[in-house]
C-alpha cells in the first residue's frame, strides 16, 4: 500500500525556462527586466496548457514546484530551439517582447524531466 500523500506517481515534473543570456551580458538589459521576461513565459506556458494532466499535477503541488532556468546565447539559438521543440511536439511558449517583437525566452509546460532533457542538455544553467 502506498504511503499517505505519496501519490501514484514518483516522477518529477519540471518546468524548463530558457532565457537569452546576451540580453544581460551583451545588450545590457537590467537583470530585473530579464527575470520579468522569464516570468511572463512561464506563466503563459502554464496558462496555455492549463488543462494538460502534467500541468494540473504540477500545480497541485504548489509548494514543491521545480523549475530550471537555462541560458541560450542569443536570439538565433532560442528561435532554433523553439523550432526543434515544435517539430518534436514539445509544448512551449516562445515569449516575444512587445512592441519590439523580439524573442527573449521560452518556457515549456511542465514535463517529466526525462521527456525533455534530451532537447535541452546542451544548454547551461542561466548565470
Amino acid at each position: 500500500m502506498a504511503a499517505p500523500g505519496g501519490g501514484a506517481s514518483s516522477r518529477r515534473l519540471v518546468q524548463y525556462v530558457v532565457v537569452r543570456s546576451d540580453l544581460v551580458h551583451g545588450l545590457s538589459w537590467p537583470l530585473g527586466a530579464v527575470i520579468t521576461q522569464a516570468c511572463h513565459a512561464a506563466t503563459a506556458a502554464v496558462h496555455l496548457h492549463y488543462d494538460d494532466p502534467d500541468t494540473q499535477e504540477y500545480l497541485s503541488e504548489l509548494d514543491s514546484m521545480h523549475k530550471v532556468v537555462l541560458q541560450a546565447p542569443d536570439e538565433a539559438c532560442l528561435s532554433s530551439l523553439s523550432a526543434t521543440l515544435s517539430e518534436k511536439g514539445i509544448a512551449h511558449k516562445l515569449w516575444m517582447e512587445q512592441p519590439e517583437n523580439i524573442a527573449t525566452c521560452l518556457a515549456l509546460k511542465p514535463y517529466p524531466k526525462e521527456t525533455v532533457q534530451p532537447f535541452l542538455r546542451k544548454l547551461k544553467l542561466f548565470k
